[in-house]
């Protein structure tokens, strides 16, 4: 099939055929991979300690693996260069996708055969290991996702599908596994759900890889690619790779060595995991980032100025000048590609990265206080509407959005994503005030009545269709921004590119969430939900700037203007 047989056709059909393609299946099995353990060792596992009468201070250093996710930009370089012993021939992706997902599924069938009183610090390493290489499953997955995108299983679809077979592992690795616990005990959830992974390192084995996998490969073995005419010095780059290494092995070792002294030390000597997170947090973000892209910068500039650059091929003699070519494809180049081939629009899809998901994310973690004690919500009741039923909206919100992408076009539904995510705070807004609008359109719609013939009351319903509400929207939100994440990264280096945009997107909201509360207690719920809708009006305002960048991109460039319906 040709690329114009493909664009040609209808929205749905596109759709239907995606859906049936042999990437499609393994990017919602590799979805689901990615959801399973971040559900079971930063959420599940709480309740399982809970039973075990762990103490609360000790649950809360637990939840310190949590920032293998947060800084798993760190290592990702490593997973663009380095290959697993044995395993190179299964692909470049592939290779540490099985790894990873068969670790996954061992560290938990161990977990099944600990007590988490007595082995408490095997318990410990062994989730801490699991968060590791859940984060680096994810920085793969989202590298394979790139990588094999082509017009039948397109970027927008691959991002769609992924985005619900994670939120079906939310649910599988939640409120299912609560469920069984109910019915059996935690060592049996958690043996049952290391042999899905186990399973599912298996059936990756099978998996489509990049095809750009022997092109890259080739590039590698190229010791004298950085070392022809017309490109940088090596001096000038070993100068920059140094300073990068230099502040990325800070951050890195910065990280390692706050976590191993929170697991390891006494409750009286633990450092303040807040403290850490408002201050070292923005540090480790300008070290690892802000000045690496200022350093590629300059030395875009320089290429494009002429000056530093060799005048004669100059090849690698030593084993220290070749490791120096490594290194700088592996950590420089990819900022410098992203650099160069975006200039100063970086800064707007900067802007864009962190602010576009803040009004979820920043007051998320305060949503159950808000259902239980503002609200005055029962636990049953916030289960029924947050897990079972939110979860199902939430697919909806996923699907309309993997829809509208391949209908309306991506940078479209991205902006009517933004817009009504913001929006849907002002319906937790009316449920702080008593919801009385939410209650109008619940009873306008026979959605009271509904739920009241189910064997609830107006309450649950109000409540429910507020999570529904912002649910459809964070939904079509998340796979409108994935997919635009996965279209402005390059394909030889999208781990690392992917990895660093992704860590910013939360980045605003964990770091307001202090104030946030602080808020909160000071002034209640209603006017924190009217400050994040007016902070979620920001996203939709660097949107619409990026959507205009675009539409001139493709002006400029002599695209046809149908063309950039799926840009």
């Amino acid at each position: 099939m040709t690329a114009s047989e493909t664009k040609e056709k209808p929205g749905w059909r596109k759709v239907i055929a995606s859906l049936g393609n042999r990437k499609t299946l393994f990017m919602t099995i590799f979805g689901f991979a990615a959801g399973l353990p971040y559900a079971l060792l930063l959420g599940t596992l709480y309740a399982w300690l809970s039973d075990a009468e762990v103490d609360l201070e000790t649950m809360g250093v637990f939840s310190l693996i949590g920032l293998a996710y947060a800084f798993k930009f760190l290592w990702s370089p490593a997973l663009d260069r380095i290959d697993v012993p044995l395993l190179k021939k299964l692909g470049k992706r592939k290779q540490w996708i099985v790894t990873a997902q068969i670790l996954l599924g061992f560290i938990l069938v161990v977990l099944a055969s600990l007590n988490p009183v007595s082995s408490l610090g095997l318990f410990s390493l062994l989730a801490g290991i699991g968060a590791f290489a859940s984060a680096t499953q994810d920085v793969v997955i989202d590298a394979w996702r790139v990588d094999v995108a082509d017009e039948v299983a397109t970027i927008d679809i691959l991002s769609t599908v992924y985005q619900m077979g994670y939120r079906i592992a939310a649910l599988v690795g939640g409120a299912l596994a609560l469920f069984l616990a109910e019915r059996t005990d935690w060592p049996t959830v958690y043996l049952t759900m290391g042999a899905i992974m186990l399973l599912i390192g298996f059936a990756g084995l099978f998996a489509p890889d990049a095809e750009t996998t022997v092109q890259t490969a080739k590039e590698m073995a190229d010791e004298h690619g950085l070392r022809k005419t017309g490109q940088l010095d090596p001096r000038v780059r070993g100068w920059a790779l140094l300073a990068v290494a230099i502040l990325w092995g800070w951050a890195l070792l910065t990280v390692g060595t706050f976590m191993v002294r929170s697991l390891g030390s006494d409750a009286e000597t633990r450092p303040d995991s807040v403290a850490f997170i408002s201050t070292m947090g923005p540090l480790i973000v300008v070290a690892t980032v802000v000045i690496p892209v200022l350093i590629s910068a300059l030395l875009v500039r320089f290429e494009r100025k002429g000056q530093y650059l060799l005048t004669k091929d100059v090849p690698a003699e030593s084993t220290a000048g070749r490791f120096l070519d490594h290194g700088y494809r592996a950590l420089v180049l990819p900022l410098t590609e992203f650099v160069g081939r975006l200039g100063w629009a970086l800064i707007v899809i900067l802007g864009l990265v962190l602010t576009y998901r803040i009004t979820d994310s920043i007051w998320g973690s305060f949503a159950y206080p808000f259902y239980l004690g503002e609200l005055q919500y029962t636990k049953d009741e916030v289960a029924v509407a947050s897990k079972f039923f939110g979860i199902g909206a939430l697919m909806i919100g996923l699907a309309a959005g993997g829809y509208m992408l391949t209908t309306l076009g991506r940078m479209l539904t991205l902006t009517l994503g933004a817009v009504l995510a913001a929006a849907t705070n002002l319906l937790y807004a009316d449920l702080a005030r008593g919801g009385a609008v939410v209650q109008s359109v619940s009873d306008i719609t026979g959605f009271t009545w509904l739920i009241a013939n189910l064997g609830g009351d107006a309450g649950l319903a109000k409540l429910m269709m507020a999570i529904a509400g912002e649910n459809i929207a964070v939904g079509i939100a998340g796979a409108a921004f994935v997919a635009y994440l996965s279209s402005i990264v390059a394909k030889g280096y999208s781990a690392v590119q992917y990895a660093l945009l992704s860590s910013l997107t939360m980045l605003v909201g964990t770091l307001g969430r202090g104030a946030l509360g602080q808020m909160i207690e000071e002034q209640g719920y209603f006017h924190v939900f009217i400050l994040t809708t007016l902070m979620g009006g920001i996203a939709v305002i660097i949107c619409i700037i990026e959507w205009i960048r675009i539409s001139r991109l493709g002006a400029k460039s002599g695209i046809d203007q149908t063309a950039l319906k799926g840009v």
